[in-house]
């Protein structure tokens, strides 16, 4: 087999592997999260009018890992992403992660580098840890439906996209996508 068919049946593999993790509802609540339950209530809430300052306070939780030597890691990581340079954010985030395997944003940082360099399979691994430590994670939900996409999957990339909405009905990208995906599975139906 060449490369490409071998990195696909390790991505399909991996998939499997995660939506059974995943899907199938294996995954714990972290304790250091349990405190933000009322803001997942407000984000879930299409209707609140509050619903951004619940989004920020969850992002902001998410993003401090108790270290500020692991935060510096995350924030390195996260400039290199911004400068596109891919190899040190993986770098970055890869120290981060072997340092800090607890703390779900590292893992979450280093998904989105990985699926930035194409290598599917590791950024599913990724999402997985990211799903295990917070399970409310919407944005790991929607990198692992824009995976699940790319990857020509659009059953579990819709289930992945509607997970992630349901948690925050207030991303417009992930809207996009969910209308996307029913277009197209509308036609394929026919």
């Amino acid at each position: 087999m060449n490369r490409i068919t071998d990195n696909f049946s390790v991505a399909l593999l991996l998939s499997a592997i995660l939506v059974n993790l995943v899907f199938g509802g294996a995954v714990a609540a972290r304790a250091e999260t349990a405190g933000l339950d009322r803001y997942f209530e407000e984000l879930a809430d299409p209707d609140y009018d509050g619903w951004s300052r619940a989004e920020s306070d969850i992002r902001r939780a998410w993003s401090r890992s108790g270290s500020a030597a692991m935060d510096l890691l995350l924030q390195r990581g996260q400039d290199a992403l911004d400068a596109g340079d891919i190899p040190a954010a993986i770098e970055h985030l890869t120290a981060l992660t072997d340092h800090a395997p607890d703390f779900a944003e590292g893992w979450n940082a280093r998904a989105s580098a990985y699926f930035m360099a194409g290598m599917y399979g590791p950024s599913m691994v990724d999402v997985a840890h990211v799903l295990q430590l917070e399970p409310r994670h919407w944005g790991a939900l929607a990198g692992l439906g824009m995976i699940f996409e790319e990857m020509g999957d659009e059953p579990r990339a819709r289930e992945a996209y509607e997970r992630s909405f349901a948690l925050n009905p207030h991303q417009q990208d992930v809207k996009d996508a969910l209308g996307r995906l029913q277009r197209a599975l509308a036609g394929t139906a026919l």
